[in-house]
């Protein structure tokens, strides 16, 4: 879920609006019974250079990559569309890609994908604001998800259904090969490496075959099923391990609903009140793409698991009751609701925090006062607050610690749970994925596993595709290196051939 970071004096990333699990539904014990399945022989659905398993913000990044690079790639998808929570999970607040001078440090993918939408699809402050710091002007995008600590910063809101079109549309412009309705089951892994993945459809149980594959599941859910371990702790009481389905509330008038939340201090207050009552659990609207839908991205319900399928279905009964009663009582009392409709809950659910990589590096809290630069960094993510400087992401992030053949990207990168906080949001989702496909479709390429490949190799390709990098790394990637003419050949570690596909 996107736009949800607050810091406090300790540097941590909490809020208010948390909403407990102890009232949750006793389960009901499971029994300790097993079947035994017949043994079965699996045919190949396709073979492929790169495999993409999720078609979220990340996957949908990294397939394009990829595929830019003359890769053939395969992207499956359990959804009927790409673009993940952004799109499909109603997380349309997109949060911020300029750091706190303005400077968009979030950009390659993120800034072509934003820069493609139609105008009419994008809420959010004009270039020329971004890092103003005028008074006026940053109370005014407060107010609608653009301006923290007194910054004016780019981090719209958009349209989802015109995000959704313009992902797919990318993909396929580099010929990237869509699989929907299909869902990775498990991973197939020969000899320590990653050689593709198991999914299941309408046509029953098939295989893909691939010389690289990326995990963007969000919860990591191939590399889990080939035995990783994971870090999964995570403070119940933080913002980011709740859980929830957010939704959108149509025929309203956001202006007038601003107008009496900023200029009616005891009126707000006893409204929000009166939903308390009411509901327990009661949410403020976000500002949308326009000014007659409102975006709630809770109540956010904490105390779940994002990988119990119990769970999950608790959060959907509850967050669907809590929805209609956000309805009814928006409509019922808020200024600028007296015609609200419940427009569309979102067909995905909104994770925040399950499992994350035992990778080769992590982003951890002490390198935001370092303000370490990583030799093999793939990206910059903007920071929390103004004291703390851009955080570097090293590739290491995205490889994960005993197995081969494969990355990782998104939600999951190894990180602790301070930088998850930032790590997890839909614009550095877009800059892991980008780096991913880069890094898959280079070594499918070189025939050689993505642990061993050069991140310089990586960089100059990012810097082509305009992604943003530190200047210190700009600069040794953009002066050439012999790495980049003789590739790989001081420690390649070759992959296990597939027959060989003609790149085009």
């Amino acid at each position: 879920m996107s736009g949800e970071n607050y810091t406090n004096t300790r540097g941590s990333v909490r809020t208010s609006e948390i909403f407990g699990g102890k009232d949750r539904a006793p389960r009901r014990s499971r029994p300790a019974l097993t079947v035994q399945e017949a043994a079965r022989e699996t045919p190949v659905f396709a073979e492929t250079d790169v495999l993409v398993v999720g078609g979220g913000p990340s996957g949908t990044s990294a397939a394009i990559a990829a595929g830019r690079l003359g890769a053939d790639v395969m992207l499956v998808e359990r959804y009927n569309h790409l673009g993940g929570l952004p799109t499909g999970g109603l997380v349309i607040w997109i949060d911020r890609m300029s750091d706190w001078s303005g400077k968009q440090v979030i950009a390659g993918m993120a800034r072509d994908i934003l820069d493609r939408l139609p105008e009419d699809a994008v809420q959010g402050p004009a270039r020329t604001d971004w890092g103003s710091t005028d008074a006026a002007t940053a109370a005014y995008w407060s107010q609608r998800t653009a301006a923290f600590h007194g910054v004016t910063t780019w981090s719209p809101t958009v349209d989802p259904e015109a995000l959704k079109t313009l992902s797919m549309q990318m993909a396929l412009e580099q010929k990237v090969r869509l699989t929907f309705h299909a869902y990775a089951v498990e991973p197939i892994v020969e000899d320590g490496a990653m050689r593709g993945a198991i999914f299941e459809s309408k046509e029953g149980r098939q295989a893909i075959l691939a010389k690289v594959v990326i995990d963007t599941t969000g919860d990591a859910d191939l590399l889990a099923r080939a035995g990783l371990s994971f870090e999964t702790d995570s403070d119940p009481t933080d913002i980011h391990s709740c859980i929830n389905t957010a939704f959108m509330i149509g025929g309203v008038d956001m202006a007038r609903w601003i107008d009496f939340k900023t200029g009616d201090e005891q009126g707000f207050k006893d409204f929000m009140n009166r939903g308390r009552e009411r509901l327990q659990y009661f949410e403020r609207p976000f500002v949308s793409w326009r000014n007659d839908v409102a975006l709630f991205m809770g109540p956010r319900l904490a105390g779940y698991s994002a990988v119990d399928v119990e769970d999950l279905s608790e959060v959907e009964v509850r967050s669907r009751q809590l929805t209609v009663g956000h309805v009814e009582t928006y409509r019922e009392h808020a200024p600028g609701f007296e015609n609200a409709f419940l427009m569309l809950g979102a067909p995905q659910i909104g994770v925040r925090h399950s499992r994350r990589l035992i990778g080769e590096n992590k982003v951890v809290r002490a390198q935001w006062d370092e303000g370490k630069v990583w030799d093999n960094e793939i990206g910059v993510s903007t920071s929390l607050a103004p004291k703390f400087p851009n955080i570097s992401v090293p590739y290491g992030a995205l490889v994960p610690v005993g197995i081969e053949g494969v990355l990782a990207a998104g939600r999951h990168v190894a990180c602790d749970t301070n930088s998850h906080g930032f790590l997890r949001e839909v614009p550095q989702c877009w800059l892991t994925g980008h780096a991913a496909g880069i890094a898959a479709a280079l070594s499918a390429n070189a025939g050689i596993a993505p642990r061993t490949l050069d991140p310089r190799l990586i960089q100059q390709e990012l810097l082509k595709q305009g992604a943003y990098l530190s200047p210190s790394i700009e600069a040794v990637a953009a002066s050439g290196t012999k790495a980049a003419e003789e590739p790989q050949k001081r420690r390649s570690v070759p992959i296990t051939p597939i027959p060989a596909r003609r790149w085009r």
